[in-house]
C-alpha cells in the first residue's frame, strides 16, 4: 500500500510538473520529442506479420462511419460500433489481403461477395472472392466494434474523445494498412451529442441534426497516412476561426480552426499563423490543403504535439509559439510528404526541428537562428546515444518509438543540424531550390518519400553529386572530431604560404567542404572554402601579403563537429649544414613506423616524440650515431589516433616533421 502511494504521488507529481511548464522556455522540438516517447503504442509488443510481408496491394481510400455518441458522457468508455470501406487497387495478382487491426478491435463482418476473414495476432486477413490482377479495385466492408480497452490510441475522457495514433497506432481504432507508405484519402461520418464539437482530416462536407445526436462528415481528398488520421472533439468546445487568403489567389480563403478548452486564448496564435503559413508557403510551396488547424485536447495527452493532417493536436493549454512552428511546418514536412518508412523519418522531424529554427530567423536574424542551432548540437554532443540519424533496419523493423525513433537527441537535435550543414554545402539559394522544388514534385506531393528520394532531388536540382553527404552525415553514426594544424610560411619577396593539415581521429571519416579565413597584416581578410576528401588531407595557399591569423569554420557552420586547429611547426626537413629528416614510413603509422634521418657528422642524437601541442610523449632516440644516413622504427603501440611531429637534434640544429597515427 504504501508503495502505491508513492507511485501515484510521484504520477500527480509528474502531471503537475508538465501542466507548469514555462512554454516560452522550451522549443516545439523538444515538446514534439516528449510528447511522442512518453505515448506510446501496444502494437509494438507483437510481431507485425502485415508489415514484414510483400505488400502487393495499394489501399486508395477509407470511408467510415463511426458512432462515438455515448463515448462523450460519464463512464467513458471506448465501446463504438463502427463500419469502414476500403477501396484498394492490386498491385499484383493476390486472392487475400492482410490489414492491421489491434486486439482492441471486435470484427464482425466482411462484406465483400464470397469474402472470408481470419482475426488473429493483431492481423486481420481477408480471403477474397477471387484472384485480383494487377490494376484491378475492389472494395472491402468491414463491421467492428472498439472493446471498452486502453490501446494507447484511442482516449475517452471528461467529455473529451480524441485518437493519437503515431507511429503505428491507427490500427487500434480502425482495420487499415498500418505503414507510412501507403498513404490514401479519407473521410468519416461521426455522430456525437448535439453539443459536441468534433474536428478531423480535410474539410467539413456537412453537419446534420437528428433529435440530440449530430452527424459530422468530414472528407479529405489529398492521400493521408493513417498515423495521420485524427478525431478530436469535445462536449462544449470553443472553436475559432480565421482564414488565410492564398498567395496565388488572395481571393481565395482557407479556414484555420482553432479547437480549445474553457480558459485557454489562443488568440496570439490566431494572429502567428496568417504570416506563418505565408512564410512557409514562400519558403516551401504554398499551403496544400483546404482547411486547416489546431486543438488543444486534455490531461491524456500530457506533452507538445501531434501533426495529424490538417488538424494538429496539442496539449492542453500548450498555445506556444515555438510548438506551433515546429507542427505546422510537418504540414510540408511530414504530411504533404510523409516519410516512407520510418528510416526516413528526418524527413519529417529534423526538417520540422529546423523549419522551427529558420521561422525563428524571419523573426529574429541570423545570429538568434545559429543559437538555437548551436543549442541542439551541445544537447546532442552531451546525449549522443551513438546510432546513426537513419539506420537501414527500421523501414523493416519500426524501432522502440519511445527510446529509439522519436529520440530528442538523434531526431530532432542532430537531424536539424544536419539540414543546416546541408544548407551551408549548398548555399541558400541552392538549398530553398531544393526545398522548393521537393515539395512541388508530384513524385512526392501527397506521398512518401525516403532519404533516397530527397538526395536525388538534391543530385537533380544542383546538377552535382551529393550523395557523400547523406552517406556520411546520414547514415553514420557520431561526428567528426578534427584535429588541424596551420603555419605560415615566408616564401621571400614579398610572398607567403599558409600551409593548413586536417585530420580527423573519430572512428568514421566524414567528408565536408571546409571554410576558411585568413586575416592579414595589412588588415584585409579573404575566406574560402576547400572540400575535405580524404583523412589526413593537407592544402597550401601562395599569398602576396602577410597572414596574421588563421580561422576554422570561422561561422561554426558545421556544427556536428568536435575540432582543435593549433599553429603547428613549418614543414623544412633539411637544414644548410646537411641536417636531414626524412618523413615516416608507412604514414599514417598504426603499431609501428620506420623514421629515416642523415647527420653530416658522428655526433649525439636526440629524437623527440611531440604531440599535437608540443609536448613531449617520448624520446625516440637519445645516443652517439655516426655520420651519414640512419634509421629507428617507432613503436606506435600504445599511442592514441591523431597528429604526432618528432624533431630531431643534433650538432645545435633541429629539424621536426609531423607523423600521422591511425588505428
Amino acid at each position: 500500500m504504501k508503495r502505491f502511494i508513492l507511485v501515484l504521488s510521484a504520477f500527480i507529481l509528474f502531471c503537475f510538473t508538465v501542466q507548469s511548464q514555462d512554454l516560452s522556455t522550451m522549443s516545439g522540438a523538444y515538446y514534439c520529442s516528449m510528447k511522442k516517447t512518453s505515448m506510446h503504442h501496444l502494437p509494438f509488443k507483437i510481431p507485425d506479420t502485415v508489415g514484414l510481408a510483400p505488400h502487393s496491394f495499394d489501399v486508395l481510400d477509407y470511408s467510415m462511419h463511426i458512432n462515438l455518441y455515448s463515448c462523450f458522457f460519464y463512464p467513458y468508455s471506448k465501446t463504438y460500433q463502427a463500419k469502414v470501406t476500403i477501396t484498394f487497387k492490386a498491385d499484383s495478382a493476390i486472392n487475400k489481403i492482410k490489414l492491421n487491426a489491434h486486439s482492441s478491435l471486435q470484427i464482425d463482418s466482411v462484406r465483400l461477395a464470397g469474402v472470408s476473414f481470419t482475426h488473429a495476432q493483431d492481423t486481420l486477413t481477408i480471403h477474397l472472392d477471387r484472384t485480383y490482377n494487377a490494376g484491378e479495385t475492389a472494395q472491402i466492408r468491414i463491421s467492428y466494434q472498439h472493446l471498452d480497452v486502453a490501446d494507447g490510441a484511442f482516449y475517452t475522457g471528461s467529455g473529451m474523445v480524441f485518437t493519437d495514433c503515431e507511429p503505428e497506432g491507427a490500427r487500434c481504432w480502425f482495420p487499415c494498412y498500418d505503414h507510412p507508405s501507403d498513404k490514401a484519402t479519407f473521410e468519416v461520418y461521426a455522430k456525437v451529442p448535439s453539443t459536441a464539437y468534433l474536428g478531423s482530416n480535410g474539410v467539413l462536407v456537412d453537419s446534420t441534426f437528428a433529435g440530440d445526436t449530430l452527424t459530422y462528415h468530414w472528407k479529405i481528398s489529398q492521400n493521408v497516412a493513417t498515423y495521420l488520421i485524427v478525431l478530436a472533439g469535445k462536449l462544449n468546445y470553443k472553436l475559432d476561426i480565421v482564414y488565410w487568403h492564398k498567395l496565388s489567389n488572395p481571393s481565395d480563403s482557407v479556414p484555420m480552426r482553432f479547437y480549445y478548452n474553457d480558459g485557454e486564448n489562443p488568440s496570439s496564435m490566431e494572429s502567428m499563423i496568417l504570416p506563418l503559413t505565408d512564410y512557409y508557403s514562400t519558403k516551401f510551396c504554398e499551403h496544400p490543403y483546404d482547411k486547416n488547424g489546431f486543438a488543444a485536447l486534455n490531461s491524456q495527452f500530457q506533452w507538445g504535439g501531434m501533426e495529424n493532417e490538417t488538424l494538429t493536436t496539442i496539449c492542453q493549454g500548450c498555445w506556444s509559439s515555438e510548438l506551433v512552428a515546429h507542427e505546422f511546418a510537418h504540414q510540408w514536412f511530414g504530411d504533404l510528404i510523409t516519410c516512407a518508412t520510418w528510416a526516413d523519418v528526418w524527413l519529417n522531424e529534423g526538417f520540422a526541428t529546423w523549419c522551427e529554427t529558420n521561422w525563428n530567423e524571419h523573426n529574429y536574424g541570423h545570429d538568434y537562428y545559429m543559437s538555437e542551432l548551436e543549442n541542439y548540437a551541445n544537447t546532442y554532443f552531451t546525449n549522443n546515444p551513438g546510432w546513426a540519424i537513419s539506420v537501414p533496419d527500421w523501414a523493416i523493423h519500426t524501432p522502440d518509438p519511445q527510446a529509439v525513433l522519436f529520440n530528442y537527441t538523434i531526431t530532432y537535435c542532430k537531424g536539424a543540424c544536419a539540414l543546416h550543414q546541408l544548407r551551408y554545402v549548398l548555399g541558400d539559394s541552392l538549398f530553398f531550390s531544393v526545398l522548393n522544388n521537393y515539395t512541388h514534385d508530384t513524385n512526392f506531393r501527397f506521398h512518401s518519400a525516403t532519404i533516397r528520394d530527397f538526395n536525388n532531388k538534391v543530385n537533380e536540382v544542383t546538377g552535382q553529386n551529393y550523395d557523400w553527404y547523406f552517406n556520411d552525415w546520414l547514415y553514420q553514426p557520431d561526428h567528426p572530431i578534427y584535429q588541424n594544424t596551420y603555419n605560415f610560411e615566408n616564401l621571400g619577396n614579398g610572398q607567403w604560404k599558409v600551409n593548413f593539415f586536417t585530420s580527423q581521429v573519430s572512428q568514421n571519416f566524414f567528408r565536408m567542404l571546409l571554410d576558411f579565413k585568413i586575416m592579414f597584416k595589412d588588415g584585409s581578410d579573404t575566406s574560402f572554402r576547400a572540400m575535405n576528401t580524404d583523412n589526413y588531407q593537407g592544402f597550401s595557399w601562395i599569398f602576396d601579403k602577410e597572414p596574421m591569423i588563421f580561422r576554422f569554420d570561422q561561422g561554426d557552420d558545421i556544427l556536428l563537429k568536435k575540432s582543435t586547429t593549433i599553429l603547428g611547426i613549418p614543414e623544412h626537413n633539411k637544414t644548410a649544414n646537411g641536417l636531414f629528416l626524412s618523413r615516416n614510413y608507412p604514414n599514417p603509422a598504426s603499431s609501428s613506423t620506420k623514421i629515416s634521418f642523415e647527420i653530416p657528422q658522428s655526433a649525439y642524437v636526440n629524437l623527440d616524440l611531440l604531440d599535437i601541442t608540443g609536448s613531449k610523449v617520448r624520446t625516440i632516440l637519445n645516443e652517439y650515431r655516426l655520420s651519414g644516413k640512419n634509421s629507428v622504427t617507432v613503436d606506435c603501440s600504445s599511442l592514441a589516433s591523431g597528429i604526432y611531429f618528432y624533431r630531431l637534434t643534433s650538432g645545435g640544429q633541429s629539424l621536426t616533421e609531423k607523423m600521422i597515427v591511425s588505428k
